[in-house]
């Protein structure tokens, strides 16, 4: 591993410093990525996913895997678990190092921006009245998904433009939210793929 500075551990070393019972035993330390929002637009193409108060790590990796075998132009978070916790890196299977993101500290202000920028915003939502496959996502698009216990704050489902809803068999009120994403983000993709 020429260039590349490494150091090789006893097993009892290794136990203790990963996090996990049947480590692969390799373990690396690794400068965070970090995005500006305009590097998640893409123009007309743009497809974000809005992540509002996840605090499941093992939802916001798998939404990180979804979206990028969905093609989302990138992951917008606030108020969420953290990205970088092992069971999070862990559960985006790699994606992590590939779809762009970007933490909001004003997501008001965030959605502000997109909206001046012709972004058209969808939130899941529990008053939605449209159902998600009725709504031509074509052009630029963002996709807002709330947190698994609560949804989306007042304040943050107020910026949509339009309110969705997933139907729903049985006596369910609504899906985990890795799930939701995943549905509305591969419409996305179904739709701009022409089928």
């Amino acid at each position: 591993m020429e260039g590349i500075r490494y150091e090789l551990v006893s097993d009892s070393v290794f136990q203790r410093i990963s996090d996990t019972k049947t480590p692969q035993g390799i373990l690396c330390v690794v400068r965070q990525p970090e995005y500006a929002l305009e590097d998640l637009l893409s123009k007309e193409r743009t497809h974000l996913l809005i992540t509002e108060g996840i605090q499941d790590p093992g939802n916001l990796g798998t939404m990180f895997r979804t979206g990028e075998g969905a093609g989302v132009t990138g992951i917008i978070l606030s108020g969420c678990a953290d990205l970088f916790a092992p069971k999070t890196v862990r559960s985006t299977m790699g994606s992590i190092c590939r779809v762009p993101f970007y933490t909001s500290e004003n997501l008001k202000e965030t959605l502000c921006i997109l909206k001046e920028k012709g972004i058209s915003i969808y939130a899941a939502h529990l008053k939605g009245k449209k159902y998600y496959n009725t709504m031509d996502y074509r052009s630029a698009t963002a996709f807002l998904i709330g947190s698994e216990g609560n949804g989306l704050t007042e304040e943050t489902a107020e910026q949509a433009d339009v309110y969705l809803k997933i139907p729903m068999g049985g006596q369910l009120e609504s899906l985990n939210a890795a799930m939701a994403a995943g549905i509305l983000m591969y419409e996305v993709n179904r739709q701009r793929r022409g089928t």
